[in-house]
């Protein structure tokens, strides 16, 4: 589900952050304790190499993926995808993973989403999929009422967005309307189907699913050719060993490595993680969880996650909210005032 979210208007530094574990500690709330292990996500950290992994071997490591990072990428999706495919099929097991992200256009105006959306063609062990995700304009969280919306509109571009996909790519799903939300079926029963991402008008992503490893090759294609610019291309690879990753890499040359991963540690070993991912990664780490009820008893109960986050080399804070517990304009003031620094309203982007 995309959430309601806000940032640090400043980088803090790690003083700074132990004391802001103190001041919600002071409002009554439970951040978590520096010394006590926790997961630190690591991503978009770029390296040289697949063996930079290798620099985190202090730290138990989870859930490993290296990404192929390809800007301005204008080339024949149905080569690229195919040439990974290849490769995947050569290493497979029950533990890997690779897909190819490309976005495709829509046609036509759309005041409630974006027209660039993005599709996934994937491979896993035995079977494929395909992946498609709007990019709604705003977010609007399943119980918020603070946006002057107008439903009809958006539950008609949605199902507009969905069937010009579903018509491209020749799939056998359904899309039905009730009381102005959007809901996705499959006509094929047996075969896995997905629906994810939502807010108050349906779903904003299916996935659909494949036992033909060859099937979504074609017509993924089709898809990515709406899209007639350079384009921002990102392909996935998880659970595969070092001699496979150094053979993906031979696909294509005018690409970027990074990896994202999870880690266990504690808050106060972040600095060391941190000097190791540098300015090119990020890490995340959540430092504290609660719902409004505690703070606003009279208004709607939101669940809440307080997050630590690195950009470049300096600290920052997040807050991600699964709905809005008081009206919108007084969201920051009140989020300046718990954590003592300037907040700013900051939805992340779906993709990429």
């Amino acid at each position: 589900m995309r959430e309601q979210r806000w940032e640090s208007q400043e980088t803090l530094n790690f003083d700074e952050i132990l004391g802001i574990l103190t001041k919600l500690q002071s409002q009554g709330l439970r951040p978590v304790s520096p010394e006590k292990e926790g997961i630190c996500y690591v991503e978009e950290w770029q390296v040289t190499s697949p063996d930079s992994i290798q620099a985190l071997d202090p730290w138990p490591i989870e859930d490993i993926t290296m990404l192929h990072i390809l800007d301005g990428w204008r080339g024949d999706f149905f080569l690229l995808a195919g040439n990974y495919h290849t490769i995947f099929q050569r290493y497979q097991s029950v533990n890997t993973y690779c897909s190819v992200s490309h976005p495709w256009q829509m046609h036509g105006h759309f005041a409630t989403l974006s027209s660039q959306a993005m599709l996934w063609i994937g491979f896993r062990h035995a079977h494929s999929f395909i992946r498609i995700r709007l990019h709604t304009n705003e977010v609007i969280a399943p119980g918020d009422s603070w946006l002057n919306y107008e439903p009809l509109l958006w539950a008609d571009e949605r199902q507009k967005a969905f069937q010009a996909a579903i018509d491209l790519l020749d799939l056998p799903v359904e899309i039905e309307r009730r009381d102005n939300q959007v809901s996705l079926h499959s006509m094929q029963k047996e075969v896995p189907f997905f629906c994810s991402w939502p807010d108050t008008f349906g779903p904003c992503q299916f996935e659909f699913n494949s036992s033909d490893t060859y099937a979504f090759l074609v017509p993924a294609s089709g898809l990515a050719n709406t899209f007639q610019r350079p384009a921002p291309v990102r392909i996935y690879l998880t659970g595969f060993s070092q001699k496979a990753l150094l053979e993906f890499q031979e696909i294509e040359a005018n690409r970027r490595l990074a990896y994202r991963c999870s880690t266990h540690t504690c808050l106060m070993e972040l600095p060391d993680i941190l000097k190791i991912v540098g300015e090119s990664g990020r890490l995340y780490m959540t430092i504290c969880e609660f719902n409004t009820q505690y703070i606003f008893p009279h208004h709607k109960d939101a669940a809440v996650v307080v997050g630590l986050m690195t950009t470049g080399n300096q600290y920052k804070l997040e807050i991600r909210f699964n709905m809005m517990p008081i009206p919108k304009p007084e969201m920051t003031p009140w989020l300046t005032d718990l954590l003592g620094t300037q907040m700013l309203y900051a939805p992340l982007s779906p993709f990429p």
